[in-house]
């Protein structure tokens, strides 16, 4: 890990998380403590007496009527009776004194001396009275009285507040569980982004970023101006607003962002396209601004906005309603903050995608994304260089000779297409294979057989076929192997197989040239191999099934592009209705009339079935090699690349290559010795074997 400068005078990650310390509690919480405490304060102090009333049954509260040693009886509200009690008599009658027993006049007296009596209900409670007066003679009064708790007032009358504002907390603590912190409700249109200042590293570098040498450049030049600005800026130049990182998944825009934030000595801030996105109105537009209020007081910074094309997309195609005015809204203050009235910090946005083409241009203009940074694919060399990357901490058998020797450039030959993550992919997946098999190192096999199972999926042996089923499925993949391998401009076959993988009853692996730029010649032969499989199977069995289903997706998919993004048709002519602009996402219009549609649909059949007619025709002029190819898959069910050419003989494009190298070579000879250089005349070896 390289060492890198402390931001000491800055607060690290004042928007995720608190610096370790506990987060200060609400306010409201503390104003629903101080009501309970004040509530029960009042009821301390307000209860009647010094002490807690004894309770009395009616046996003795009967003695102390007939005795008249109270002084007064108040009911309240027809609940309860307060019995006041006469001091002399507790003190001076013996009697009394021993009915009540000792136990309860040992208690101390209530100063006002009254006891409590529970009745069941008053009437029953007069009841009793009455039968007291007819034995003693005298009238006993009653006094009722009605109370109203303190407590109970302050529950009605706080009641519902304290209920509502106990809701919001429970509410706000259980939506700030479900959203990962910021503040719950109460601090919803606060950003998630994660902060990056030295202190918590990426452990991701430029030199774990393979390939993408002119993407690193252009990424390590932002970087250096944030360190050295003055180097820049002496010369009158200013700092980029924003950098956009295209191109197709798994190319590693993302990896390249996480080496900058590991490489950059500045604040670097991440956050995903959909972060912004939330059920609430206003949040988009309000994280937005929180985002780069953050960042300006960490100034100079880099805020990273991975998958932008979620809130970035082209706006007013809401279709028929207002469904994306809160992305748009959204998408609005994010253009005011890259460059509004009020910009000129030293803070550069850094975002990926993969759909540049549905990106608003306002937010691609000059200004605010100042550079579009393409990640495409990696060729040869870059293959072989991530290959080296995710080798690193893998077991190999390097041991040169051996037949099981991991030769990286050979790998990288079997991976056209393939993007970094894909490699990726394969190393971890041929280092299961080899643990699986009980290996102590990976070999070169299990790196096969990770690439096979990636790109055809896994085998499954345990899919039985019916006897006339495997023959018609080596028919079909021999029908593809041949004629793929006697075109000019179609990929030659690595490997066939009619073992069942992943959801095809067969499998072929290609090597195709990479190139870019592609003819019609190339497009038709590739269309020819295509439909070989189910020509085969007419020409052989008399009857086609429902194996080329991909195959006949594939080459009508291919026809169309031809026809209307290519101008590849005389009768369309050379129109392309491609929109590269993303403006037509809905679909509501075509960009062509309904008489050209039938023209394109003509067109497209029409090409297709001259490619049928062309493979057909191939098939049955080598009808013996076929049926030997088909024979040896029905029993090996694999062949390789070497079968092929042995029956076949070699490729015409391996023969003009081959001779390419020759005259090459004689014309280096020649310049080497002297001699005068000779022209060869050009031969037309575009021809069908």
């Amino acid at each position: 890990m390289n060492n890198r400068k402390q931001d000491g005078g800055r607060t690290p990650n004042p928007m995720g998380s608190n610096n370790g310390q506990k987060p200060k509690k609400n306010w409201i919480v503390y104003a629903i403590y101080a009501v309970i405490l004040m509530s029960l304060g009042y009821m301390l102090l307000n209860q009647d007496g010094a002490g807690k009333p004894q309770p009395i049954k009616w046996a003795k509260l009967e003695t102390i009527l007939e005795k008249h040693d109270y002084s007064r009886i108040v009911v309240v509200n027809q609940e309860y009776a307060e019995v006041y009690i006469k001091s002399e008599a507790l003190k001076t009658d013996t009697a009394y004194k021993d009915l009540l027993g000792r136990n309860m006049l040992n208690q101390q007296v209530p100063e006002n001396g009254f006891y409590r009596y529970e009745f069941v209900t008053f009437e029953s409670f007069e009841k009793d009275l009455e039968k007291v007066e007819e034995r003693t003679g005298e009238r006993i009064d009653l006094t009722p009285e009605k109370r109203t708790s303190m407590w109970r007032e302050v529950l009605v009358i706080f009641g519902p507040f304290l209920i509502l504002i106990l809701f919001f907390v429970i509410m706000s603590r259980v939506s700030q569980k479900q959203m990962g912190g910021g503040g719950g409700i109460f601090g919803v249109g606060k950003s998630k982004a994660k902060v990056y200042d030295g202190k918590t590293p990426t452990n991701v570098t430029f030199k774990d970023v393979a390939g993408l040498a002119g993407a690193k450049e252009e990424v390590m030049e932002v970087v250096d101006f944030l360190k050295n600005p003055q180097k820049y800026t002496d010369l009158g130049g200013k700092i980029p607003k924003g950098v956009l990182l295209v191109g197709p998944p798994g190319t590693g825009k993302t990896l390249l962002a996480k080496a900058v934030a590991g490489e950059a000595n500045v604040p670097f801030f991440s956050m995903s396209g959909s972060d912004f996105v939330e059920m609430f109105v206003g949040v988009g537009a309000s994280r937005v601004r929180d985002l780069f209020d953050e960042a300006k007081k960490k100034a100079p910074c880099i805020i990273f906005i991975d998958e932008i094309d979620a809130v970035g997309r082209a706006r007013g195609h809401a279709g028929l309603s207002n469904a994306n005015d809160e992305r748009e809204n959204t998408l609005n203050q994010l253009l005011t903050e890259m460059d509004g009235f009020s910009s000129g910090t030293n803070v550069i946005v850094l975002a990926a995608t993969n759909r540049a083409d549905v990106l608003d241009k306002a937010l691609l203009r000059a200004g605010r994304f100042d550079r579009q940074i393409y990640v495409e694919l990696p060729d040869l060399e870059e293959r072989k260089a991530i290959f080296d990357v995710h080798m690193r901490n893998l077991k190999l058998n390097e041991q040169a000779g051996d037949e099981g020797c991991v030769d990286r450039d050979f790998l990288a030959k079997q991976t056209p297409g393939f993007s970094g993550a894909d490699i990726a992919n394969v190393c971890n997946e041929a280092a299961l294979c080899a643990a699986r098999k009980g290996k102590k190192l990976i070999e070169r096999q299990d790196f096969l057989d990770a690439i096979d199972r990636i790109v055809g999926g896994l085998e499954k042996r345990t899919k039985v076929l019916t006897e006339h089923e495997k023959r018609v499925v080596s028919y079909h993949e021999s029908g593809h192997a041949s004629v793929s391998w006697l075109l000019r401009w179609a990929n030659p076959l690595i490997k066939v197989t009619i073992v069942p993988r992943g959801n095809s009853l067969g499998a072929a692996w290609y090597l195709p040239d990479e190139r870019h730029l592609t003819t019609y010649a190339q497009m038709f032969d590739e269309m020819t191999s295509l439909m070989a499989g189910r020509a085969a199977e007419e020409v052989v069995f008399g009857e086609v099934g429902t194996g080329a289903l991909n195959d006949m997706e594939r080459a009508t998919k291919m026809a169309q592009s031809m026809v209307v993004y290519y101008g590849m048709s005389p009768k369309i002519g050379n129109i392309s209705f491609y929109d590269s602009s993303g403006q037509t996402d809905y679909g509501f219009t075509k960009p062509f009339s309904d008489k050209t549609a039938e023209v394109i649909d003509s067109e497209v059949n029409r090409i297709v079935e001259e490619a049928y007619a062309r493979a057909k025709e191939i098939i049955n002029s080598h009808r013996a090699q076929l049926d030997e190819l088909a024979g040896q898959l029905y029993e090996k069910e694999v062949l390789f690349r070497d079968d092929l050419e042995r029956i076949y003989g070699p490729r015409v494009a391996d023969l003009e290559a081959k001779k390419a190298l020759e005259e090459k070579a004689a014309e280096t000879a020649q310049v080497e010795s002297g001699e005068e250089v000779k022209e060869i005349p050009e031969t037309n070896n575009n021809t069908e074997a």
